[in-house]
């Protein structure tokens, strides 16, 4: 069983064994929840992701979409 400490401030040092399971890396928001006595740490979906499926996107050409919009604000040249 991998452990760590509890700082003063509460704070405490996620296991390399932990990370690597997890896949867990910097800027990753760990969600904590309370089962009975024990809790459980997951590692949050990033935001964006909750907005899967809310954009219908149609038929096109993203290169082409791009160049256009580029046109359009006058710097084509980027």
């Amino acid at each position: 069983m991998t452990k760590s400490t509890l700082t003063v401030k509460y704070q405490t040092t996620v296991p390399k064994e932990v990370r690597e399971k997890l896949h867990a890396g910097p800027s990753d928001v760990l969600q904590w929840e309370v089962v009975g006595d024990h809790a459980r740490v997951t590692v949050a979906p990033p935001e964006f992701l909750s907005l899967q499926g809310r954009f219908k996107v149609g038929p096109g050409d993203p290169v082409e979409d791009v160049r256009r919009a580029r046109e359009l604000m006058g710097t084509e040249d980027l």
